[in-house]
């Protein structure tokens, strides 16, 4: 099953994420947007100068910007919910290849202190790891999640991302 399993999935479900993640803040004033330039500002004819209906259009000072970047769009791509699962299922496999998949009853700590937690992670030789909480006890959890170098997740919150990004991971 492990070769049926299409690496452009995982790639494309971590596009997707990433794309999630973004944050759409950049955003321009348009002409309806601006304040002022409701009245004309001159007369239309017999003084000489360009014509202006506002002194907020785009090529004036003070005035808005023609084109500019909107708060309203959405960076959201769509992913099946088969090649969610095949990528979740791809990243797993991969780490299971490796070596570095472990499960959670020989990563049990009883004492509860982040430096226990740290000393396991150094004896299983990994530089980070992520932790999936469902299956670890109140205090292993608070030892682990203390951590700069684990990430501790829910079961339902797991994903070919999360599984990707980390050189471990502790189930």
């Amino acid at each position: 099953k492990y070769a049926e399993v299409n690496p452009h999935n995982l790639y494309l479900y971590v596009k997707s994420y990433l794309a999630s993640l973004r944050a759409n803040t950049a955003h321009t004033k348009g002409r309806s947007d601006v304040s002022g330039g409701g009245k004309k500002p001159w007369r239309q004819k017999g003084r000489g100068g360009a014509r202006a209906g506002s002194t907020r259009t785009n090529v004036w000072v003070g005035g808005a910007v023609a084109f500019g970047p909107t708060n309203e769009r959405n960076y959201f791509q769509k992913v099946n919910k088969k090649q969610k699962r095949l990528a979740l299922e791809r990243a797993l496999a991969d780490k299971a290849a490796k070596g570095v998949l472990f499960t959670a009853d020989s990563l049990a700590i009883e004492s509860g202190k982040t430096k226990d937690a740290n000393a396991v992670i150094k004896k299983l030789g990994v530089k980070d790891a992520l932790i999936v909480k469902d299956l670890l006890d109140e205090k292993t959890l608070l030892a682990y999640r203390n951590l700069a170098n684990c990430y501790v997740v829910d079961v339902t919150e797991v994903n070919a991302y999360l599984v990707s990004v980390f050189n471990a991971v502790i189930m």
